[in-house]
């Protein structure tokens, strides 16, 4: 049986740096996998972003640290809005339903780090936890985006397009994604979870200005668009082998 305890969070702007946990789906597009030759997982697999990564429209641009082969990757974000365990991956109406609205996001990487890390088996975490290195959309209605599994997500780099596709090629879709996620840990009001990207990551440099957005049946969504400018680290942290 399912168990979601109703419990709706009122999720804003404000609060949504509060969230208890940031949940990314790693290797949720096929093409994705193939361009960083990585293996097709099975069953959804899944890594944290600190909340403190979140960059808020306005709040300014992605900051590179020195030595670091910065990647971006466009993802759909999910706002939970009410506690969630244990979920049945086949309650497809339960599992929507605990999505209180959604965002846009960017998963900024530390490529060279993780690769790092994958070559060397040690964890993700410096690769994805840097400040700035989750740029959001302000919030979506679910009203908006009347089936998530059927939009459109871009990404431009200086006005060249470099992600384009639909979220119909998701290898997991959101009820298996929070079902698996649940049996693990507990989701609570106001966590995100971002469901992958698709193919097309690549670098970007001091001075690139990244835009980013949502179609729906081909339309701009204009509360899901994303801008922002990248710009180097004046702090001490060089990336540095392990």
């Amino acid at each position: 049986m399912v168990n979601l305890i109703s419990r709706r969070g009122l999720t804003t702007m404000a609060s949504i740096q509060k969230a208890n946990k940031i949940i990314c789906i790693g290797r949720n597009y096929a093409d994705h996998i193939a361009e960083l030759s990585s293996a097709r997982p099975k069953q959804p697999f899944f890594f944290q972003k600190p909340t403190s990564s979140i960059l808020l429209p306005g709040q300014g641009p992605v900051i590179r640290p020195r030595g670091v082969n910065l990647h971006y990757e466009v993802e759909l974000a999910l706002i939970i809005g009410k506690q969630v365990k244990d979920l049945d991956a086949a309650d497809e109406k339960d599992a929507l339903d605990a999505v209180e609205s959604y965002a846009l996001s960017i998963d900024m990487t530390a490529r060279n780090a993780q690769n790092e890390a994958k070559k060397k088996g040690l964890p993700w975490d410096i690769s994805k936890g840097f400040d700035t290195f989750l740029p959001l959309s302000p919030l979506i209605s679910k009203s908006a985006i009347p089936d998530p599994h059927k939009i459109e997500l871009y990404l431009t780099v200086n006005g060249e397009t470099r992600q384009n596709d639909s979220t119909e090629l998701m290898l997991f879709r959101i009820p298996r994604i929070l079902s698996d996620i649940s049996k693990v840990m507990t989701l609570e009001a106001g966590d995100i979870v971002l469901t992958g990207t698709p193919k097309g990551v690549g670098p970007v440099v001091p001075g690139d200005i990244m835009r980013a957005g949502i179609k729906v049946d081909g339309k701009e969504l204009e509360e899901a668009k994303i801008e922002v400018g990248v710009e180097e680290s004046t702090n001490s942290y060089v990336y540095a082998e392990t």
